[in-house]
């Protein structure tokens, strides 16, 4: 039992004993700052089962968990709040014991797993800002799954097939001469982006054309040759044609060799890949097993649908007249695959943004009126969009802000801002332009993932690399810092041990906070929310750098102060480690 739980148990038989009553919950919190105590029972819904004064109450409640549980060194009663202290005992205990603990706060994996979407890019252009608050949500979400006691397969469907795709591959066709990746020099995504905006412009080019003739808008955009010509492409590419198959499979070569690079400098993996070429037709199977079962029905004109009205959802089509699928038809088959492939996953995470919210709670009761189990464990983890200072980003105009450009980018804002502040005297070149790469790229996922999810994010690049405040950069500064104090504790010949009498009120206030970290960790997991963990960071990073500038380290009084305080450093750096590693971002030995 922890200590919450026996504290909890305390209060429920003082209320016995006190008053002969039953209490069935106790509301605990953490003391506010202003007062003394460490944590506060609030007296005010025990006064359902014991009548009076909450102060007097509260006292006598006080003394009575005092008196009973070794833990609680004093009380004191503000009002209707009891403010427990708990003593210095117990944490020096408590320290003691995870002082050594490697993976602090992780559980290891149990139960059935959980598959996590995440990334599902189109191959007919690079991925960008949108992408790249997807990944870094997705991978973030993964790992603190994992370190909350999940097994977790981190995995996308690559959209792979249909006009989209086609229009850069008849542009590359028309216009491209031949060009690839290695003739030009250019990744193969942005390459292939390239004739998706050249697409665009001799497209828009023709409507003006036909428009010119005559046509009226509408007319124009279906009748210009160009998307006529791209329809037709798409027709081949499914009845199997060779020619449009090997242009598909090496333009698509290219894009998935380029975001591969991009996956590696942005520090997210995967463990699996679907491909909307290879599921596109799956589900129909499934369509025809509900019709059976009475989940579908079908309409005269031949196309079946779900009723979900009594849901309080509308009713929603998922096979054309024409017997060919919409897209809720192949996630309803992807889905359903996925478990086949996958025997031991129980629910699956889908990282899209909130435009589809609606498309998600559609699959998911179709999914349960099909009778899975397993779709009772799905989620959307939906977010926002990413702004700019300069505006919204358009693919097809060529106006999207590129990954790669913002991941460099970032890098040499770091740069500019390291070497303005001096912080690297005696690094060569290599090492600069490496923390350059760590710090940068700490700024942007920082930045992002200390946001909720839900919650739209206006991306400023030079705010996100600040050494000061809730950013990346300050927290890896921290982190640097206590480095830089471990190694002169070694240089001095100072041991790192646990031993201790009487805390300070830093050191208690620090400890105090690395408690949090594993309830932390079990919180974002349960909320899907990395800004959770990002947030606790920031506060341990705070506490430290109070107890930095109160608390002397390696100048305290005696050996067994500085050897201590020491290890309580070095605890901090690893759980800033552990925390960031959970976020995806690095941390730097020196800064």
């Amino acid at each position: 039992m922890n200590l919450p739980e026996k504290l909890s148990q305390a209060v429920k038989d003082a209320v016995q004993y006190l008053f002969n009553a039953e209490l069935n919950e106790v509301e605990l919190q953490p003391t506010r700052k202003d007062f003394e105590g460490d944590l506060t029972v609030v007296v005010f819904p025990i006064l359902r089962v014991a009548k009076g004064n909450p102060a007097v109450i509260g006292e006598q409640i006080g003394a009575y968990v005092k008196k009973n549980l070794t833990e609680i060194s004093d009380f004191n009663v503000v009002k209707g709040f009891l403010n427990l202290v708990i003593a210095d005992s117990y944490y020096l205990e408590f320290f003691k014991q995870i002082r050594s603990i490697e993976n602090y706060g992780h559980k290891p994996a149990k139960g059935k797993a959980v598959m996590v979407e995440y990334s599902s890019p189109n191959t007919n252009k690079p991925l960008h800002l949108g992408h790249v608050r997807n990944n870094l949500l997705g991978y973030s979400v993964a790992e603190i799954l994992k370190a909350s006691g999940k097994k977790v397969y981190k995995t996308q469907i690559i959209n792979d097939r249909g006009i989209h795709i086609c229009k850069s591959m008849l542009a590359w066709k028309n216009f491209g001469k031949g060009e690839t990746p290695e003739s030009t020099g250019l990744k193969g995504d942005k390459l292939v982006g390239n004739y998706y905006v050249k697409f665009d412009k001799a497209y828009k080019e023709e409507q003006s054309y036909l428009v010119a003739q005559g046509k009226t808008k509408e007319e124009a955009e279906k009748q210009a040759p160009l998307i006529l010509e791209a329809q037709d492409m798409l027709r081949k590419w499914e009845a199997g044609d060779k020619e449009v198959v090997a242009l598909w499979e090496m333009m698509n070569s290219w894009v998935y060799a380029g975001f591969e690079e991009t996956y590696k400098n942005l520090g997210v993996d995967f463990d699996s890949y679907y491909y909307e070429s290879n599921t596109y037709l799956l589900g129909k199977d499934n369509i025809e097993e509900g019709l059976r079962n009475g989940v579908f029905y079908r309409k005269a004109d031949g196309s079946v649908w779900c009723d979900l009205t009594a849901d309080g959802l509308d009713e929603k089509i998922v096979l054309r007249s024409d017997g060919t699928a919409v897209y809720m038809t192949q996630d309803i088959g992807t889905a359903i695959q996925r478990v086949k492939d996958h025997n031991d996953v129980g629910g699956m995470i889908y990282t899209v943004g909130n435009e589809q919210d609606y498309h998600f709670k559609v699959l998911f009761l179709i999914l349960k009126k099909l009778g899975y189990d397993w779709a009772e464990n799905l989620y959307h983890l939906s977010y926002g969009m990413v702004d700019l200072p300069s505006g919204k980003m358009k693919s097809r105009e060529g106006t999207v802000v590129d990954a790669d450009d913002l991941i460099n980018e970032m890098t040499t804002t770091a740069g500019n801002i390291a070497e303005e502040l001096g912080k690297l005297d005696g690094y060569s070149d290599a090492e600069k332009q490496e923390l350059y790469k760590i710090i940068g790229l700490g700024a942007l996922k920082y930045y992002i993932l200390k946001v909720d999810p839900k919650k739209r994010i206006l991306f400023n690049p030079e705010e996100s690399v600040d050494f000061q405040g809730n950013t990346g950069p300050f927290i890896q500064y921290t982190y640097a810092r206590i480095q830089s104090i471990l190694r002169k504790a070694v240089d001095n010949g100072v041991p790192v041990t646990a031993d201790h009498n009487d805390l300070h009120p830093k050191e208690k206030e620090l400890i105090k906070q690395i408690a949090l970290y594993p309830e932390t960790i079990q919180l974002a997991a349960e909320n899907h929310s990395p800004a959770l963990i990002a947030n606790y960071t920031y506060d341990l990073v705070k506490e430290f750098n109070s107890f930095y500038q109160q608390v002397s380290i390696l100048g305290a009084d005696t050996d067994e102060e500085k050897s201590f305080r020491v290890a309580l450093s070095k605890k901090v750096s690893e759980v800033i480690a552990s925390a960031f590693n959970l976020l995806g971002i690095a941390v730097p030995e020196r800064m």
